[in-house]
């Protein structure tokens, strides 16, 4: 899903099985969230702020490597 009127979150997507959720940023670095609820994701794609919620909700809460 793209996020074209976040000055942060450039795309997101999510994969229930796996509960992994993948953020692509405005700068092009790409994470890999683990063991994140599909309800984080729905909210993130409904807030009014990706960025904020983002960085109150997902960043710092779950484990996450870099994607390259």
């Amino acid at each position: 899903m793209e996020f074209p009127r976040s000055s942060v979150v450039k795309s997101a997507d999510y994969d229930p099985e796996a509960r992994t959720l993948d953020v692509t940023f405005r700068t092009d670095r790409r994470y890999t969230y683990f063991s994140v609820p599909e309800h984080v994701f729905d909210a993130l794609i409904t807030a009014s702020s990706a960025g904020e919620y983002f960085n109150t909700h997902i960043r710092d809460h779950y484990d996450s490597l870099e994607r390259h």
